[in-house]
């Protein structure tokens, strides 16, 4: 484990009210004391309905916002009940989440992620790129096609692609308590950074996140890859005894 910069990003998906913020304030206060927080990232993903309640009654920036998914257009627009990155953006968000597992299944295409991630970037926010395998296309030993093609199919060299972070999450760990072996995991983790940085002729590495039923347990397992830049936390960063647990044991 090196000490570098770590992200430590919840996605609370739909979950949490203005009570909620009680556990914003316990994550606050733990890193407000935590000697290495000049090493820790932290970033909660929350609902629309929350982030600028959240950001205007933190008193401090040790914790960032960002949103879970955004509308394809930028500005305001006849599309009922979205949201666009220009609204993101005037609540206070600093990063949204884009290509989740959950909304691909829902018929985002790499196609629709696309234009959302141009969206973003036109309001300069910070994306979180979700890219995985299904259990199906695992069994299939179809990982590495898989993430290449949502690679290709979603960005392109023109973006600005300095502000994508991707977080690989293979779908079949999610919720399920599973998570890839040490090894594999590894390979994929350095797949994806030299994959992107070959297609899009880039010198720097991407910074890429492990998601999927990351909790105070496995964490321990997961900060012996060194290639791993950070964590997307689903349920486990809802709490936030459970979501600094895996803060200490991280650096234990």
């Amino acid at each position: 484990m090196t000490n570098k910069l770590k992200y430590f990003v919840g996605n609370w998906k739909m979950f949490g009210d203005f009570g909620s913020f009680k556990i914003i304030n316990k994550i606050n206060q733990y890193i407000s004391r935590n000697k290495k927080s000049k090493n820790i990232k932290i970033v909660l993903c929350v609902p629309n309905t929350l982030i600028h309640f959240f950001r205007e009654k933190l008193k401090t920036r040790n914790i960032l916002f960002g949103a879970q998914n955004c509308q394809h257009y930028h500005g305001y627009g006849p599309f009922t009940g979205s949201i666009s990155t220009l609204m993101l953006k005037k609540v206070g968000a600093n990063f949204v989440i884009l290509g989740h597992s959950e909304n691909r299944s829902e018929g985002e295409t790499n196609k629709l992620i696309k234009k959302k991630i141009k969206s973003a970037l036109s309001q300069k926010l910070n994306i979180i790129f979700c890219v995985g395998e299904t259990l199906k296309q695992k069994r299939a030993n179809k990982t590495f096609s898989v993430i290449r093609s949502q690679l290709k199919g979603s960005l392109e060299n023109k973006m600005n692609l300095k502000k994508i972070i991707f977080a690989y999450e293979p779908v079949w760990s999610i919720g399920t308590n599973k998570i890839p072996k040490a090894k594999e995991l590894q390979k994929i983790i350095r797949f994806i950074k030299k994959d992107f940085r070959q297609i899009f002729k880039i010198n720097k590495l991407p910074l890429v996140l492990y998601g999927g039923s990351v909790n105070s347990k496995n964490i321990s397992l997961l900060a012996s890859i060194d290639e791993i830049d950070g964590f997307l936390i689903g349920s486990a960063s809802q709490s936030s005894k459970k979501f600094i647990d895996i803060i200490k044991n991280y650096y234990k």
